[in-house]
C-alpha cells in the first residue's frame, strides 16, 4: 500500500503533461511550475516504479518502452478519476463530456439520426462526435468510445458488437451502361475498381469461383476514397465498381440508383461493427454505460 504522503495521482498528471508538451519547460509552464520541480518529480517516479520513462539523452524527449507503456495507463487512470469525481458529484447519473469517434459511413447514416434520441433521453449528457475511418488510439484522442467496422485487432480495449453486414460488389446504372456488367470476377479486369486509401484486411475482392474456391480479385482504378461514405458516393456518380457493406448502400439498391454484382459468386462474408472503448463493466463512467446501452438498443445494421 503507498504511503499517504505520496500523491501518485499528482505524479502521474505531470508525466502525461510532461509527454503532451514534448519537454519539462513546456509541461513547467502549463502546470505553473519550475523545470526543476517537473524534472524532480519525474525523476521520484521513475525511483519509485524502479524504471527510466523519460530518455533524456536528445533534445527531443523521448519515451523509453516502459514510459508509453505507463503514459497510457496513466491516461485511463486520470480518466478513470475524472469521471469517479463527476459520478460522485451527480449521484452516478450520466452527465458530462461524451466523446465519439466513428467511422464514417456508421457516423453520417445512424449515429447522427440516433444522437438526438440519446441527447432527449439523457439531456445531462453532451456529445462530442468525430467521423474517420482512420484508425485512432483512443486514449490518446481521449475518445470515451470509438465504432469500428471489420475484424478488431488485439489490444487492451473492449469491444461490443453492434451488428454485422453482408458484403456487395455495387455499380450505377449509367457505369454499366458505358462499360458493360461483368459476368465473372474474371471480367472485372475490364473495370475501373474503386480502391480505399488505408489497410483493408483483405486486400483486393473476394469472390468464390464455380467449384465454390476462394479468387481475390486485385483492385485497380483511378480512383482512391478516404471512407465508406466517399466510397459510396463516387460509385454513384458513376465512377466505378466498389465493394461496400450491404446495410449502407441497402437504400440505394432498393431505389436503383445501385446495382448488386456478381451476386452468384459472392463468397458471403460479413463486416461487423463494434463499438470499441476503454475499462468494462462497474468501472465504466455512466455516460459510457449509457450510449452503450443505447447503441445496443437502437442500431440495427
Amino acid at each position: 500500500m503507498a504511503r499517504p504522503d505520496i500523491n501518485r495521482s499528482g505524479e502521474i498528471e505531470v508525466f502525461v503533461r510532461v509527454v503532451e508538451a514534448g519537454s519539462f519547460s513546456a509541461a513547467a509552464r502549463a502546470l505553473r511550475m519550475t523545470p526543476s520541480a517537473v524534472s524532480k518529480l519525474i525523476a521520484r517516479l521513475e525511483a519509485r516504479l524502479g524504471g527510466r520513462l523519460v530518455s533524456r539523452s536528445t533534445r527531443k524527449l523521448q519515451l523509453t518502452p516502459e514510459g508509453t507503456s505507463f503514459y497510457d495507463s496513466s491516461l485511463r487512470i486520470l480518466a478513470d478519476l475524472d469521471a469517479a469525481e463527476r459520478e460522485a458529484a451527480a449521484g452516478a447519473q450520466p452527465r458530462g463530456r461524451l466523446r465519439v469517434n466513428s467511422y464514417v459511413p456508421f457516423g453520417q447514416h445512424r449515429l447522427m439520426e440516433l444522437l438526438p434520441r440519446f441527447l432527449e433521453r439523457y439531456p445531462e449528457i453532451s456529445v462530442e462526435a468525430v467521423l474517420t475511418d482512420n484508425v485512432i488510439n483512443l486514449l490518446q484522442e481521449r475518445a470515451d468510445v470509438a465504432i469500428r467496422a471489420g475484424p478488431l485487432s488485439e489490444s487492451r480495449l473492449v469491444a461490443r458488437k453492434l451488428g454485422q453486414s453482408r458484403m456487395v460488389v455495387v455499380a450505377a446504372p449509367a457505369y454499366l451502361e458505358a462499360r458493360g456488367t461483368p459476368r465473372t470476377p474474371a471480367e472485372l479486369a475490364r473495370h475501373n475498381l474503386l480502391a480505399f486509401g488505408f489497410v483493408r484486411h483483405i486486400d483486393g475482392m473476394p469472390f468464390v469461383d464455380a467449384k465454390g474456391m476462394p479468387v481475390v480479385v486485385p483492385i485497380v482504378g483511378n480512383s482512391t476514397m478516404s471512407d465508406g461514405e466517399a466510397m459510396r458516393l463516387t460509385t454513384l456518380a458513376g465512377a466505378g465498381i466498389a465493394r461496400l457493406a450491404r446495410w449502407h448502400v441497402e437504400p440505394d439498391i432498393a431505389a436503383g440508383l445501385l446495382v448488386p454484382l456478381l451476386e452468384e459468386f459472392n463468397p458471403g462474408d460479413v463486416e461487423p461493427t463494434h463499438a470499441v472503448y476503454v475499462g468494462q463493466g462497474k468501472h465504466l463512467p455512466a455516460r459510457v454505460r449509457a450510449f452503450l446501452d443505447f447503441l445496443a438498443e437502437t442500431v440495427r445494421l
